[in-house]
């Protein structure tokens, strides 16, 4: 049996790192497990955040994963550590390879980042830009109205584009050169964003060197998948199963053809 690469998000954005590490990593299965009943996480508590990321855990433990990848930066901000102490498998989050991606790209030293409020309120990508570069600027801004728009299908309409407009207005007066997308439900608004922000704002997606670090760690424990291995992926939620899969199709359609998807809802 093909041991599989775990991945979970709070509801649709994990499926953001599942479309890359499918690109990176095509022979490796994945197993993917959005909390759709329970999104988004953002203004959720903070035990509550953790015990929610603690029981997804515990559900995908049940396959045997080789490697965990919590796609879902406020559940990195606030369970990472927490479920690397619980399992005896290495447990990646998006937070700093997001930071990396960033200070590689700035040339001002100036960042923004938009997350969640409890992201945001973390202070978890400041910190991790900080610790690697002290002397970066870092402009912080809540976009808690955009996890909805995308958990509803909603994220190439007129409706998503004027929510993107008010909230990142009070940002485009600062002198950033990047910005990175602190949520993985973000990307599904990377056209939107750009207009808004401009050309010379080079947005951050973490997804591309999350799977980067994952392909290296299995690399490096001799656990990356053979190549010309077909993998059947297991795409799992807790919610709406017919929303899921819409957006899974039409975001994973390069990648995946529908045989290759196991698809399957679930209550925690």
């Amino acid at each position: 049996m093909q041991q599989a690469i775990a991945i979970l998000d709070s509801g649709v954005g994990g499926l953001t790192v599942v479309r890359e590490v499918m690109r990176q990593l095509p022979q490796e299965k994945i197993i993917y497990f959005g909390d759709t009943a329970r999104a988004p996480y953002g203004p959720r508590r903070e035990e509550e955040v953790v015990r929610f990321t603690r029981q997804i855990v515990q559900y995908l433990i049940q396959y045997q994963p080789k490697l965990i990848v919590i796609a879902c930066n406020t559940a990195t901000a606030l369970a990472l550590q927490d479920i690397r102490e619980q399992v005896q498998i290495p447990v990646l989050g998006v937070i700093q390879p997001g930071a990396r991606a960033a200070l590689s790209c700035t040339r001002s030293g100036i960042i923004g980042v938009i997350g969640t409020e409890n992201t945001i309120k973390s202070g978890a990508y400041r910190e991790a830009l900080q610790t690697i570069s002290p002397t970066t600027h870092v402009i912080s801004k809540a976009c808690p109205e955009l996890v909805p728009i995308v958990e509803k299908g909603l994220f190439d309409s007129r409706e998503s584009r004027a929510v993107v407009r008010d909230s990142l207005a009070s940002l485009v007066r600062y002198p950033i050169d990047c910005l990175i997308l602190g949520c993985t439900h973000y990307p599904f608004l990377s056209d939107a964003i750009s207009e808004v922000m401009g050309p010379d704002v080079t947005l951050i997606n973490s997804a591309e060197e999350t799977a980067r670090e994952t392909s290296a760690v299995l690399y490096h424990r001799g656990q990356l998948a053979e190549s010309g291995t077909i993998p059947v992926h297991q795409l799992f939620c807790s919610g709406n199963a017919d929303m899921f899969k819409r957006i899974a199709r039409q975001w994973l359609s390069d990648y995946i053809s529908v045989t290759s998807v196991v698809w399957q809802v679930t209550k925690l």
